[in-house]
Parts: C-alpha cells; sequence; structure tokens
C-alpha cells in the first residue's frame, strides 16, 4: 500500500520537464506572432489548450476521476464561490486599472494593446471559446495539471508560487508588462483558489466568468 501510495503521489511529476518544454514551444509563437492567415490569436490558443490537455489526459487516465468527483460534490457552493470570487478578481482589475494609469504613464497604452488581441475576431466566437474552451482549459492545464504536478516535487505552497510564476512567464513574449503583470495576479488568484480548496469546477466557472466580464462586457480600454 505505501508503494502505490508513493506511486501515485509522484504521477506526473516526471512529465514536467516534457510538458514544460512543450508549453513554451506552443505559446511562445502564439504572443509572438498570434496568428497564421485565418488561423488566429483565440483559435491558436484553443487548438494549444486541446493539445496540452488531450495529451495530460492520455497521460493520466486518473484524472478523468479526479473531476467527475471534484464536480459531484458541493456544486452549488463551488458554484456560488465561482461567482463571488470573478467579481472580486473584476474588482482587482478594476482599482488597479485606475491605480496604474495614475503611476505609469505606458500603462494606458499597453492595456489598450492587450484589446488588439481581439483581431478580427467576432464577440461571438472569442465569448464562446472563453466559455467552451479557453476558460475550462486553461484551468484544467495551469492548476489542475502544472501546478498538481509540481505539488509532488516541492511543498504545496511552493508549486502554488512556481505555477503562478510559470503562467506569467509564457506572457512575456508580448513585451506587454501590463499582460505579464496581470497574468501574474490571476495565476496567483486562481492558483490560491486550487491551493485551499482544491476545486476545478470553481476555478473554471471563476476563469470563464472573468475572462467574459474583462474580455466582452465590461473591458478596460477606454
Amino acid at each position: 500500500m505505501a508503494i502505490k501510495a508513493s506511486k501515485n503521489r509522484n504521477r506526473g511529476s516526471d512529465k514536467l520537464l516534457p510538458l514544460s518544454l512543450l508549453v513554451t514551444a506552443l505559446f511562445v509563437p502564439l504572443f509572438i506572432f498570434r496568428g497564421v492567415g485565418d488561423f488566429d490569436f483565440w483559435w491558436w490558443l484553443s487548438a494549444n489548450l486541446v493539445l496540452l490537455l488531450g495529451l495530460c489526459f492520455y497521460w493520466e487516465p486518473g484524472y478523468r476521476d479526479i473531476l467527475s468527483r471534484d464536480f459531484s460534490k458541493k456544486t452549488a457552493f463551488k458554484i456560488l464561490l465561482g461567482l463571488a470570487s470573478a467579481l472580486v478578481l473584476y474588482g482587482v482589475f478594476y482599482v488597479g486599472n485606475e491605480v496604474s494609469r495614475l503611476i505609469l504613464p505606458f500603462s494606458g497604452e499597453q492595456i489598450g494593446n492587450v484589446y488588439l488581441f481581439k483581431g478580427d475576431a467576432s464577440h461571438l466566437r472569442i465569448a464562446l471559446l472563453m466559455l467552451l474552451v479557453i476558460g475550462p482549459g486553461e484551468e484544467l492545464f495551469w492548476r489542475g495539471v502544472i501546478q498538481r504536478y509540481m505539488e509532488n516535487r516541492f511543498k504545496p505552497v511552493y508549486a502554488y508560487l512556481l505555477a503562478a510564476l510559470f503562467y506569467a512567464g509564457v506572457h512575456i513574449p508580448t513585451g506587454n508588462f501590463m499582460l505579464v503583470m496581470a497574468a501574474l495576479v490571476c495565476g496567483l488568484f486562481w492558483g490560491f483558489l486550487y491551493l485551499r480548496y482544491r476545486s476545478l469546477l470553481l476555478i473554471i466557472l471563476s476563469h470563464i466568468l472573468w475572462d467574459l466580464a474583462v474580455f466582452i462586457l465590461f473591458p478596460f480600454s477606454t
């Protein structure tokens, strides 16, 4: 039993290096080029997440059981907390937007540049991809895989911090300081919720609602 427990605990930790290299190879070109022809940023980001999650589910069939248990227990509580956390995070960004524009002369332009990622994509397509692929996919991968796998090598709090830094780090090729800081804040926020509640349902809902609010419903670019 002890040997089995040890194997379960170490499951996935040997995948961290190849996953990290793959993430770098997928996201650096994405943030530099943002699209190739009709294959724009939103299709590219969605394709990256589908590929990464496909590999993770293949490597770890038991991940489905983790999700099944999560989605079937205390569902109402997780939904309410997901909604509340999205509101809190939006409030943090609302204040951050106002303060950064006062103290950082370049912040307004860089925040506006984030919305240039929309390109020619319709709000409907962006919203659907956020709802069905991007919001769920980012949390299933970054918190459900990367942070969880890191916990098999490091203390949970260190894994949480490292995963948040990695999440922010893949945004560095954009050259947009405000976007990198936004990713760091989001990584720390959702990573903490995962560390505290161990619920992917909660943070998936939080991520989807926050994405829709920031990019579609109540953007900060004006």
